[in-house]
């Protein structure tokens, strides 16, 4: 089956394209893209994306799948449908599951479970570290010849800096990114939500902003001195904002991310104890988000990705203090780019569609995020004119632990192509 998308607004910012063309797909890649395509033919299916945009699918550089290990959170196939309704077509899986992404084994068991169950492309991303202990470097190179696109001990900061200091520039070797959680746990100090007033109302335990921001420091400076490449993941402060940004200034190989809930979200959401609003690094303050909307607006800030982190249902209805961090974000990311970036004046569609597709496929360097000619034919088309209402229970994550439910967004992927093979049609899988 070949298809044929008429009269989208196509947005490609990796060759440049923002003009209403047409696209035909044949054998899995993108074949042509001109104005008025015009093929006729039992084998032919339209699609008319008149008012639409049409786009190089999704690309999340840093969400959890939870096989193997924690199936009841989440597993491949439910969570690449999960990533595909929300316009995914490529997300790389972060290693802290059980047992842990170090070695070539459960590299091939993940890349055969998304070719047999998943619906959209899946790259691991291995260990810094045997076990996430931080104690001795895994075997990088091999894991990268298994087919890793980069590594981290993300949910764990790699806290030995001479460690960290060997795994940049072991990696660099292999043209490996190292992806790398910042968090002082010292600092932390057993916190569970930012250091402030509302936690001293709440009377929760604080995580310092120094927290995050000294080892964004320290792995920036190790960088540096190394002349290695680092990508800082989930930014949440200021402070971590001008470091990066200063450190670009200077001409170092650092680049960074920031997900949705650090530009939508406030520590005031905590008010209630909701648990929903837990997360690592937590919920930070109003000058926080604009900071975070500056530097994406800005540069500084290179990708949005989602964290995407599933739990069951008893893991977030208890205590605050025993819930565990993170929410999922497959399904709401795009809306709430849409939303609370581009119609609100923030970033233009480009900017925020390059954050989110050529921006990551280029730090992970893989052949992704672009509708070029003879590119595999990852597209989505996405509706940013209609409103409509986030329900938690339509999600297709095993998982609903989100704190966007009843939020009004626009910005809906109505279509996933995934290897020229449609995965989501009019909003459904």
């Amino acid at each position: 089956m070949r298809i044929l998308i008429k009269n989208g607004r196509v947005i490609d910012t990796k060759n440049n394209v923002d003009d209403v063309l047409d696209i035909l797909i044949e054998n899995g890649v993108i074949s042509e893209i001109d104005k008025n395509l015009d093929y006729k033919g039992a084998d032919i299916e339209e699609i008319d994306a008149t008012g639409k945009i049409v786009a190089p699918g999704l690309i999340d550089m840093h969400c959890h799948l939870r096989e193997p290990g924690q199936e009841y959170k989440e597993d491949i196939e439910s969570g690449t449908r999960s990533a595909a309704k929300g316009g995914f077509t490529s997300v790389a899986c972060m290693p802290n599951t059980n047992p842990v992404i170090d070695n070539v084994t459960v590299v091939e068991y993940i890349k055969n479970r998304a070719a047999s169950v998943g619906c959209i492309n899946v790259f691991p991303i291995g260990a810094i570290s045997k076990g996430l202990k931080g104690e001795e470097l895994a075997e990088i190179g091999e894991l990268k010849f298994a087919g890793v696109v980069a590594v981290s001990d993300d949910g764990r900061p790699v806290n030995n800096p001479q460690l960290m200091r060997n795994a940049l520039v072991y990696a660099s070797t292999f043209d490996t990114p190292v992806i790398s959680h910042c968090e002082d746990l010292s600092l932390q100090n057993g916190g569970t939500m930012n250091e402030g007033y509302t936690s001293t109302r709440l009377g929760l335990r604080g995580i310092s902003r120094a927290s995050e921001e000294v080892m964004v420091s320290r792995d920036i400076i190790i960088a540096e001195s190394t002349n290695t490449a680092v990508h800082i993941a989930h930014i949440s402060t200021r402070g971590s904002v001008e470091i990066v940004r200063e450190a670009k200034k200077r001409g170092v190989k650092v680049t960074c991310e920031t997900c949705p809930h650090y530009f939508t979200l406030t520590e005031e959401a905590v008010e209630g104890y909701n648990t929903n609003a837990k997360m690592n690094p937590p919920l930070r303050t109003t000058d926080d988000v604009e900071a975070i909307k500056q530097g994406l607006k800005d540069g500084t800030i290179d990708v949005i990705a989602t964290d995407h982190a599933p739990h069951h249902i008893d893991e977030k209805n208890c205590e605050f203090e025993r819930a565990l961090n993170g929410i999922v974000g497959f399904e709401t990311a795009l809306g709430l780019g849409v939303t609370y970036l581009v119609e609100a004046g923030v970033l233009t569609m480009n900017s925020l569609l390059e954050k989110m597709t050529s921006a990551p496929a280029h730090i992970l360097g893989i052949n992704k995020g672009t509708l070029s000619v003879n590119a595999s034919a990852d597209v989505i088309i996405i509706d940013n004119a209609e409103e409509y209402e986030v329900n938690v229970s339509d999600f297709q994550s095993k998982s609903k632990n989100s704190p966007y439910n009843g939020w009004k967004l626009k910005g809906k992927a109505l279509y996933t192509i995934v290897g020229g093979k449609v995965v989501v049609q009019d909003g459904i899988i």
